[in-house]
């Protein structure tokens, strides 16, 4: 049986991919969960707090961390096309929750904004650490990795946005193996 506190971070999940987080309310939200709104404030104090366990629910920072944990013994340039199809995959699994957020970013809230900002912050930090240890091991040129992590994850989306958002006519797999071409060549050390 679903515990009620997963059941109402699927529901906020589903009405905020709709509706967005503006134009979302608490007692909406509980009735989708078949719950008495007081019992969702019993859990969440607020629709920050839901949003921000909702944003920690789908973020990628758990996959790349598992996933930099099996990488470290892989081919530099293979690790890079692994972590990229996670990311796309999630980012399409996401998509109608990305697009509400991209549409309202600037009306949110300063609390809201800072979660999605130390998540996105958290991702790129994560990223950098894995590629700080391969400039330690001389895989790496002398970079920025912090800079790097911004660049690679910052084309991804940029990918995303462009294929899935705007519909443009691209051949994922052709622009994905560029991408990571790019970013490899510039980054590894010759």
């Amino acid at each position: 049986m679903i515990k009620t506190k997963d059941k109402i971070i699927k529901s906020a999940l589903m009405l905020f991919s709709k509706k967005g987080f503006l134009g979302t309310t608490t007692k909406e939200i509980a009735k989708d969960a078949n719950i008495a709104e007081v019992t969702l404030f019993r859990y969440f104090s607020s629709k920050e707090k839901l949003f921000n366990e909702v944003l920690r629910s789908q973020s990628f920072l758990p996959t790349l961390k598992d996933l930099i944990s099996k990488l470290e013994s892989l081919d530099y340039k293979e690790a890079l096309e692994i972590i990229a199809r996670y990311y796309l995959k999630l980012l399409k699994k996401k998509k109608d929750l990305i697009c509400i957020m991209q549409s309202e970013i600037l009306k949110y809230p300063e609390e809201i904004r800072e979660i999605h900002s130390k998540i996105i912050k958290e991702i790129s930090d994560t990223f950098a650490s894995f590629l700080e240890s391969l400039k330690d091991r001389g895989i790496l040129k002398d970079i920025d990795t912090k800079y790097a992590s911004m660049a690679y994850f910052g084309m991804l989306f940029n990918l995303f946005i462009k294929k899935e958002i705007f519909k443009n006519k691209i051949n994922l797999k052709k622009a994905l193996k560029t991408y990571i071409e790019i970013f490899y060549e510039g980054t590894r050390r010759i």
